[in-house]
C-alpha cells in the first residue's frame, strides 16, 4: 500500500512540474509569442487553387446520394414539400449535404475545388471542420478507392483549395464527398485548362441508409469516413445517407418520403 501511495505521489509531482515548465519552455523558444501550427509544420497549411484553372459545376457531373430532384437547393437531401410535413429539426438537418458525392473522370494531374457553404459554423467542439464543412477526394485504383486529399474550409461562405496532385497519368475516376454537417449551395471542380473532365457512368440503384448522428457522419474527421460512404466504396455502389443527428425516430412522414426512393436496399 505504501508503494502505491509513493507512486501516485510521484506521478502527481511529475505532472505538476511538467504542467508548469513546458509552457515556459515553449514561450521562451518562441519569444513569448503564440505560434500557429501552420508556421511550424508547413504540411498543415491549406494549398490554394492555382490560377488559370478550368472550372466545372458539379451539378453537371454524376451526383450520388441525392434521393430527390424537387429540392429547394440542389444539394438538399429532402424535397421542398417536406418542409410542410417533417418537424423543424429534421428539415434543418436535411439541408446538410451528408452522403452526397460527385463522381467524375479526368486526365488532370491536379484537382482543385471551390464550394459555397450555407452555415457559418465550420466546425463543432467535438468534430473538425474537415468533416463538418470540408470536401474529401478519392481515386479509383483497380477495384479499390484510395484517398487522395481533402479540402479544408478556411472561411465562410466561399472556400477554395487544391485537393491533390495526381501521381498517375491518363484518365482516372474520382469521387468527391461533400460536407457532413453543413450545406452547400454550389460546388465546382477545377482542373488545368488542357485537361479533360466528364461525368462518370451511373452505378445503378442506390442503397438507402436511415438513422441518426453516427450515420450522418458524426464525428468523422472527413466526409469519406462516414460509414455509409465507406460501405459504398467497399461495395462499389451508390449510397444515400439519410442520417438525421439525434432525430432518426422513424416518424411516419419521414418514412413516407424515404419509401419514394427507388432503392436496391434500405438499411434502417
Amino acid at each position: 500500500m505504501n508503494n502505491i501511495r509513493i507512486n501516485i505521489l510521484f506521478l502527481a509531482i511529475l505532472f505538476i512540474t511538467a504542467y508548469n515548465i513546458f509552457p515556459q519552455i515553449t514561450e521562451q523558444s518562441n519569444g513569448g509569442k503564440a505560434v500557429k501550427i501552420e508556421e511550424i509544420d508547413t504540411a498543415m497549411k491549406g494549398v490554394k487553387a492555382q490560377d488559370g484553372l478550368k472550372w466545372t459545376d458539379c451539378a453537371g457531373l454524376t451526383i450520388e446520394g441525392r434521393g430527390f430532384t424537387d429540392t429547394e437547393i440542389f444539394y438538399d437531401r429532402f424535397p421542398l414539400r417536406a418542409r410542410e410535413t417533417v418537424d423543424n429539426n429534421v428539415w434543418n438537418l436535411s439541408r446538410h449535404s451528408a452522403g452526397m458525392a460527385v463522381r467524375f473522370i479526368t486526365t488532370a494531374r491536379s484537382i482543385s475545388a471551390r464550394w459555397k457553404l450555407r452555415n457559418n459554423s465550420l466546425a463543432m467542439p467535438h468534430m473538425p471542420a474537415t468533416g463538418v464543412s470540408g470536401l474529401d477526394l478519392y481515386i479509383k485504383s483497380g477495384t479499390q478507392w484510395r484517398w487522395m486529399g481533402s479540402g479544408r474550409p478556411l472561411k465562410f461562405p466561399l472556400c477554395e483549395a487544391e485537393l491533390a496532385k495526381i501521381p498517375v497519368s491518363g484518365e482516372n475516376e474520382f469521387i468527391l464527398y461533400l460536407p457532413l454537417y453543413n450545406g452547400v449551395e454550389q460546388v465546382e471542380i477545377g482542373v488545368p485548362a488542357d485537361a479533360d473532365i466528364r461525368p462518370a457512368s451511373a452505378r445503378g440503384r442506390p442503397v438507402v441508409f436511415y438513422g441518426t448522428s453516427i450515420l450522418q457522419g458524426g464525428c468523422a474527421s472527413r466526409p469519406g469516413m462516414a460509414f455509409p460512404a465507406m460501405l459504398g466504396r467497399r461495395l462499389d455502389l451508390p449510397v444515400i445517407n439519410l442520417g438525421f443527428s439525434g432525430n432518426g425516430r422513424m416518424q411516419p412522414e419521414v418514412i413516407s418520403l424515404i419509401a419514394e426512393i427507388d432503392a436496391s436496399a434500405f438499411v434502417l
